[in-house]
C-alpha cells in the first residue's frame, strides 16, 4: 500500500525523463495521480517542468490552485531552471523547487517533505480547534506556527491588536517538543511599573526596596526550563532592554538587590503590535535586542485579510461560547461580512456576544438581534461603492477603449472569482451568492467560454 497519495501536473516536453522520475517515486511508496482538466487539487502535489515550459501558464495554474486552502506544491525541474523562474514559482505559492538531476537523493527530498507535512497537518488540525479559520491565509499562518513550535528558535509574533498573539504564544509552548518543559510564564510589558519592572523580570531580595518584605522570584526564574512570553515587548523601557539582552546572551541574571548571578534557561516568545524596526530607527528599541529576539518572526494577519473566516468564527462563537444551536439567517452573516474590524477577531467576538445576548427564544438568529448601536451607516454604504470605487474602475476601463460588452464581461469574471474565493472554493455556495447556476462557475474554473444558459 502506498505511503502517500500525491497529485501531479506536467509542464514538460521531456516525457522520457518524466517517466523515470515517476517510476522512482512510485518505487518508494508515493502514488502519483495525474491532475486532469477540471479536477480540484487537494493535499500535496508536484508540478514537473523544464526551462522551455510556459511560465505564464504555470503561474496561472498555481493561481487557480491557491483557491484550495490545503494545497501544498513541490516544483520539480527535469533540467536546469533560471533563477528568475525559481523565484517566480516560490512567490506563486510553491513550497519547494529543485532540479531532479542536479541534487543528491531527490527522492528523499520529496519523501522528507511529505512526512513533515503529515506531522504539520496533524498539528494544524489541533490548532484549528483552538484558533478557528479555514482560509488559505490562516492555514498558512497555522502551518508557520507549527514550524516555529517545532524549532528551538526565539520567536517574535507581530500583529495588530486582537489578532490572537497571546493565544499563538500559548500554543507554541504547547506544541514545543521539549520532553520535560515546564510552564509558560506571561509578562505583559504594558503593566510593568517604572522602578519595579526589574523586580517583575528578575525578582528581588528581601529589603531591596521599600515593601520588599521577602525574597521573590521574577519571571525569568519562573520560566526556567519552560517558556517566557513577553507580551507587547515594544513597551519595555530601554534600561530593562539592556538587562534582558544580557540575560538572553549569557543565560544569567541578578535579582534586584543581589550580587549573585543566577542561571535561567528558557525559550523566549515575544509579541508586539508595534513596528520594532521603526522603533529601532527612532532609538526607542535596541537593535541588538531586536535581532536577538527575532530568530523567527510571524506576522498574524488582520481579520480584513481573512474575511472568509468571519462566518466560521461567528459560528464558533455562537455555538461554543454561547451554546446557541439555532440557525443563523444569511442576512446576519452578510452584515458581519460588510463590517470593518479594526479590533480584529476580538472585536468580532464582542459583536457576537452582543448579538447572542440580545437573541431570545428558540427561533433563528436574525438581523433583528443586531443591537441598534451596531447598525451600519446606510447612507455611507449607499454612496461609497457605486460612487467612488466602482465608478473609478469603470472609468479606467472606458479610457482603455473597452466597450460595454467587454466591460460587462470583465466585471462578470471578477464577480465569479471574488465569489469563489469568498466561499473558499465552494462552487455551490458561490453560485447561490451570485444567483447563477453552479455549471457557470464550473465552466469559469475550467477556463471555458460561457455560453448562453437558460437559468
Amino acid at each position: 500500500m502506498a505511503e502517500f497519495s500525491v497529485w501531479f501536473k506536467p509542464f514538460t516536453s521531456q516525457p522520457a525523463r518524466l517517466v523515470d522520475i515517476i517510476d522512482a517515486l512510485e518505487c518508494v511508496g508515493i502514488d502519483l495521480q495525474a491532475l486532469h482538466l477540471g479536477d480540484m487539487p487537494t493535499g500535496a502535489g508536484i508540478i514537473f517542468l523544464d526551462h522551455e515550459a510556459p511560465l505564464p501558464e504555470i503561474l496561472e495554474s498555481l493561481d487557480a490552485f491557491s483557491l484550495y486552502a490545503d494545497t501544498r506544491i513541490i516544483a520539480v525541474a527535469v533540467g536546469p531552471l533560471p533563477t528568475s523562474t525559481t523565484w517566480a514559482l516560490l512567490r506563486s505559492g510553491v513550497v519547494e523547487v529543485f532540479s531532479w538531476f542536479e541534487v543528491e537523493k531527490p527522492v528523499q527530498i520529496i519523501l522528507s517533505r511529505l512526512r513533515y507535512w503529515e506531522v504539520v497537518e496533524e498539528k494544524v488540525a489541533y490548532l484549528q480547534r483552538r484558533m478557528v479559520g479555514n482560509s488559505r491565509c490562516w492555514l498558512n499562518t497555522l502551518r508557520q506556527v507549527v514550524d516555529m513550535a517545532l524549532s528551538n528558535c526565539q520567536v517574535l509574533i507581530m500583529g495588530e491588536s486582537g489578532t490572537g498573539k497571546e493565544l499563538v504564544a500559548q500554543e507554541i509552548h504547547q506544541l514545543d517538543p521539549r520532553p520535560d518543559k515546564r510552564d509558560c510564564v506571561v509578562v505583559d510589558c504594558t503593566n510593568l511599573i517604572p522602578g519595579l519592572s526589574g523586580s517583575e523580570l528578575f525578582g528581588h531580595e528581601k529589603g531591596a526596596f521599600t515593601n520588599a518584605i521577602s525574597t521573590r522570584d521574577g519571571a525569568l526564574a519562573l520560566a526556567h526550563e519552560g517558556t517566557l512570553f513577553l507580551d507587547e515587548l515594544g513597551e519595555l523601557p530601554l534600561p530593562l532592554q539592556a538587562e534582558l539582552l544580557r540575560a538572553l546572551q549569557e543565560g544569567t541574571y541578578k535579582r534586584v538587590g543581589s550580587n549573585t548571578w543566577r542561571k535561567a534557561r528558557f525559550r523566549l516568545v515575544s509579541a508586539t503590535n508595534r513596528d520594532l524596526l521603526a522603533e529601532v530607527h527612532k532609538g526607542t528599541f535596541r537593535q541588538d535586542l531586536y535581532y536577538r529576539i527575532s530568530g523567527w518572526t510571524c506576522q498574524l494577519p488582520p481579520l480584513r485579510e481573512r474575511k472568509e473566516d468571519i462566518v466560521v468564527l461567528a459560528e464558533h462563537f455562537f455555538r461554543q461560547q454561547h451554546h446557541i444551536q439555532q440557525p443563523v439567517d444569511r442576512q446576519v452573516y452578510d452584515f458581519l461580512l460588510l463590517r470593518d474590524y479594526p479590533g480584529n477577531v476580538r472585536e468580532l467576538q464582542q459583536l457576537i456576544n452582543r448579538i447572542a445576548n440580545k437573541h431570545l427564544g428558540e427561533g433563528p438568529i436574525t438581523i433583528g438581534d443586531i443591537p441598534r448601536s451596531d447598525w451600519p451607516d446606510f447612507a455611507q454604504l449607499g454612496s461609497t461603492v457605486p460612487g467612488s470605487e466602482l465608478e473609478a474602475g469603470v472609468k479606467r476601463l472606458i479610457y482603455q477603449g473597452l466597450g460595454l460588452k467587454e466591460i460587462k464581461d470583465q466585471v462578470t469574471e471578477i464577480a465569479k472569482k471574488v465569489a469563489i474565493h469568498h466561499e473558499n472554493g465552494n462552487l455551490k455556495m458561490a453560485a447561490h451568492r451570485l444567483g447563477c447556476s453552479e455549471r457557470i462557475l464550473q465552466m469559469h474554473m475550467r477556463g471555458e467560454p460561457e455560453m448562453t444558459v437558460q437559468e
